[in-house]
Order: structure tokens, then sequence, then C-alpha cells
């Protein structure tokens, strides 16, 4: 039986992703905190997208949550390389093409009058290539419906299309299930706010 599939592993993942789940550790010194602690896991785990998979969804939401706006490329960065390592371990995953597509999103906030372009296409192509591997997805729909709702309208977004995209993630979220405890299963809550607006 290898380390990977351990009770150790399984338990640290664990622990790190219900700090995650706690809306009360959504600031920035909380994710870089358990970032650094899923790029420890990574590090002693050479085989395993996962931990390199939320050590980029930490820093990809910090990215977004970063107020100073010359500071957003650094953290991208890091976001970068940890889904490029997930990617390399897990090809063609709709998970990581989801953080992929939120990369993108994050550098656009930088200067979306001159990134908008560029990287609203690019993470519009991650989320579908994420579509086509699995339409069940509901993170896709979720992401989706955030572009929609953030993006102006004379740049093809829209509020109600948006609406339409968080309703069917909500869907798919309740019929959602993770492949096990440690699998991606964000977004639920958020879709709820966003709807709510």
């Amino acid at each position: 039986m290898t380390f990977a599939q351990s009770a150790q592993y399984q338990g640290a993942m664990a622990k790190q992703i219900a700090l995650l789940d706690d809306p009360a550790n959504h600031g920035p010194e909380k994710m870089q905190e358990i970032a650094n602690t899923f790029e420890r896991i990574a590090a002693a785990e050479k085989t395993q997208w996962l931990p390199y998979y939320y050590a980029a969804y930490c820093y990809v939401m910090n990215a977004l949550m970063e107020k100073d706006k010359s500071k957003v490329d650094a953290i991208d960065d890091k976001a970068q390389n940890a889904i490029l390592q997930a990617d390399g371990l897990s090809p063609k995953n709709d998970e990581i093409y989801c953080i992929r597509s939120l990369i993108a999103t994050a550098r656009i906030g930088v200067d979306p009058q001159t990134r908008g372009m560029q990287f609203g296409s690019e993470a519009a192509t991650w989320l579908a290539q994420a579509a086509q591997i699995n339409k069940d997805n509901p993170r896709v729909d979720l992401l989706q419906g955030q572009s929609l709702y953030y993006t102006p309208e004379q740049f093809g977004g829209s509020k109600e299309k948006a609406k339409e995209k968080f309703e069917i993630a909500l869907k798919k979220f309740a019929a959602f299930k993770p492949a096990s405890e440690i699998a991606p299963h964000w977004g639920e809550e958020y879709t709820r706010q966003l709807l709510a607006k």
C-alpha cells in the first residue's frame, strides 16, 4: 500500500479542506497558510494532483481578493505554477481547467480594459474544455455564470443569462457527488450568494 492512499495523507488533506470550507478562513493570511500546507503535502506526495490543485485554488482566491492590483500577477503566477504541476499529474481534468479559468479571470481584474479580451477568451476556453470533459461539473456553470455576471453587457455579459447558469449550477450541485471526501466540492454557497444578488 502506498503512502498516497494512507490515512495520514487523507487525514492531512481532509483537515486542510475543512479549513478551506470555513468562510472564517477566507482572508489572505489564512489562505496563504493553507496554501503553504498544501504545498508541503504536495512535496511529500509527488504523484498526487489534489494538493497542487488546492494550493492553486488558495492562491487564485487570494489573487481575486487582492486590492493592490500590482500584487495580483505575482500571486496568480504561484497559482499557475501549482496548477501546472497538478495538470502534469492529472491531464484533461475538468476541475483543473476550472482553476486555470479562474487564474485567467484574476489576470483580467488587474486591468480589464487592456486584459479583458485576451484573458476573457482564455478563461472561456478553459471552461468550455472542462464542460466537454464533464458536463455535470457544477463549478463549470458557476464560473460561466460568474463571467456573464461580471462582464459588461457590451462585451457579452448578461445578468439574465448569469442567473440561468447559477440555477443550472445549483441543480448540478444538488446531484453532485465528489469522487472522495478530499475531491473538489467548493462553490455551492458562493453560487447561492451570487444568485441572491
